[in-house]
């Protein structure tokens, strides 16, 4: 029985976090001795789909369907569930993304399976059990599920498993289901992404600022510091909440949760909420004036001081060590 990986696309192309899902997908396809097959719904290019074969995927189901041109939560859980029974596959992995998350109790409802959400590694295999370290508390701790059910559903949380190319290209067939009305009640009337920067969901740098900022017209140096390192903008919920920036770089509990290999706090003291939605990341860099500010007590590395001069510094910094390098 094949392990089938959902390969969620965004306007026709695959994250860094979907060809880690892929990878990940594949390795437990080898420790099962089975086969992997992908699915990928909506208009992706041929060459896209191939490449997934690059990843492991042995073969990829292409599901080309107007109707499910934009992501519908229930209609997309159908069809994937579909796609599972169709091949006997008793194994689905998706990307802990943001509609991940949504798809993969839907899926587990489907097929009856149990379901681990925010996977971090590998699970450990004996007979039909499946033993898997997951986020627990909003990121701020983790669990060991045990899945015994027959049929399992595992989302892998994004920046938790590395890239692993294959020297092969898995073959691309189509695929049809015919949803049921039902599937359509609550659709998506828009999307609206942001082209012009580093998607946050899949950044591996994220550079977040707090009311420690004092205003939005002091947020040129987070942007500046951001674009040197290649990294995502982010902010604190009272920040959004002011205006200062947009809702969309709300970092934490109640915005979007974010796993990325280095993550800088400046001028956030470190909430609770806010620690939920961050705890996840590799290193985590806190610059804050208040050496007493709870984002210390979890920091890799804290600098106590004013973000208006050890800021500029760092910015020099980075700037110089890129000229030598």
């Amino acid at each position: 029985m094949p392990v089938l990986i959902y390969t969620e696309n965004a306007e026709g192309k695959f994250k860094k976090s979907i060809f880690e899902a892929v990878s990940y997908a594949r390795a437990i396809a080898d420790q099962t001795n089975t086969s992997l097959v992908a699915i990928s719904i909506g208009d992706v290019n041929a060459d896209q789909l191939s490449a997934l074969g690059k990843y492991g995927a042995d073969k990829v189901l292409n599901v080309s369907n107007a109707k499910l041109k934009n992501f519908v939560n229930q209609a997309y859980a159908s069809v994937i569930a579909a796609a599972a029974k169709k091949e006997n596959a008793s194994i689905v992995v998706l990307s802990n993304s943001f509609s991940g998350r949504g798809l993969a109790p839907r899926i587990g409802v489907k097929l009856e399976a149990g379901v681990a959400d925010g996977a971090v590694s590998l699970p450990e295999i004996s007979g039909d059990k499946f033993s898997v370290k997951k986020t627990a508390f909003s990121g701020k701790a983790f669990a060991t599920v045990e899945l015994t059910s027959a049929n399992k559903v595992i989302a892998l949380t994004p920046n938790s498993y590395k890239v692993v190319e294959k020297a092969a290209a898995g073959s691309v067939e189509d695929f049809t289901v015919e949803n049921k009305e039902s599937d359509f009640k609550a659709m998506i009337k828009e999307i609206v992404r942001s082209t012009d920067k580093v998607s946050l969901p899949d950044a591996e740098i994220v550079v977040s600022g707090g009311r420690g900022l004092k205003g939005p017209e002091n947020w040129g140096m987070i942007e500046e510091l951001a674009d040197l390192l290649g990294a995502a903008t982010a902010c604190s919920k009272p920040v959004s909440d002011a205006g200062w920036r947009p809702h969309s770089e709300h970092v934490g509990q109640t915005g979007i949760a974010v796993s990325p290999n280095l993550y800088i706090a400046i001028g956030i003291s470190g909430a609770i909420q806010h620690l939920a939605g961050v705890s996840s990341s590799k290193v985590i860099v806190v610059i804050n004036k208040d050496p007493e500010a709870p984002f210390f007590k979890v920091a890799d590395y804290g600098i106590v001081g004013d973000a208006f001069e050890v800021v500029p510094q760092l910015i020099a910094a980075v700037k110089e060590y890129k000229a030598s390098a």
